[in-house]
C-alpha cells in the first residue's frame, strides 16, 4: 500500500502566519485526487485539522528540522504500507499526475523525487527500507532517482506571501 505524509509542522516565520491552515486544504485535494489509500499531515509549530480524508500527527520534535518531522510521519503509517509519498503543505499547485508518474518509478529506486527542469522537487516516494535513512535534514539528504516532471507544473514552494496565488 502506497500512503502519503503532508509535512506541515515548520514555524512559517517567514510567512508570518501559519500558512499549513491557508494551503492544507488545496494539497490535501490534490493528494486524494492521486489515489493514496491513507494521509498523514504532520503537525508541528501549530494544531492543524483536516478533514475525514487525512489523519493529522503531531511531531513534537518538529524543531529539529524536516526528517524529524518526516520520521513522526512515517512512524504514524500503517504496517501495510510499503511506500511513502511526501508532500509540502506550502506546494499547493501539486499536480496528481506528477504523483502518478513518481509511482510509476517506484520499484526502481528506494528514493524516487519529481524533478522540474533538472531540479528535484516534490512528490517524493520513500520505500519502506529507505525509512530508517532519513537524516534530520530530511529526504532531500538522501540520494533519489529523478523522474522528469518538466511537462507538469511544479508544486510550488510558498515562503512569503506575496508568493501566494489565488487558488
Amino acid at each position: 500500500m502506497v500512503a502519503g505524509i503532508v509535512l506541515a509542522a515548520g514555524a512559517a516565520t517567514r510567512y508570518g502566519a501559519p500558512k499549513q491552515r491557508v494551503f492544507l486544504p488545496r494539497v490535501l485535494e490534490r493528494v486524494r485526487a492521486a489515489g493514496l489509500e491513507e494521509i498523514v499531515v504532520v503537525a508541528g509549530a501549530y494544531d492543524l485539522e483536516a478533514d475525514g480524508s487525512a489523519r493529522v500527527v503531531p511531531c513534537p520534535d518538529w524543531e529539529r528540522g524536516p526528517g524529524a518531522s518526516l520520521r513522526c510521519g512515517l512512524r504514524a503509517l500503517g504496517d501495510d504500507a510499503t511506500h511513502a509519498v511526501v508532500v509540502l503543505a506550502d506546494g499547493p499547485d501539486l499536480d496528481p499526475r506528477a504523483v502518478a508518474r513518481v509511482l510509476e518509478h517506484r520499484e526502481d529506486a528506494a528514493v524516487v523525487a519529481a524533478s522540474y527542469g533538472g531540479v528535484r522537487g516534490h512528490p517524493v516516494c520513500l520505500a519502506r527500507a529507505a525509512w530508517d535513512d532519513v537524516p534530520d535534514e530530511g529526504g532531500r539528504a538522501l540520494d533519489a532517482l529523478l523522474v522528469p516532471c518538466d511537462d507538469l507544473d511544479p508544486p510550488g514552494d510558498v515562503d512569503y506571501p506575496e508568493q501566494r496565488r489565488a487558488p
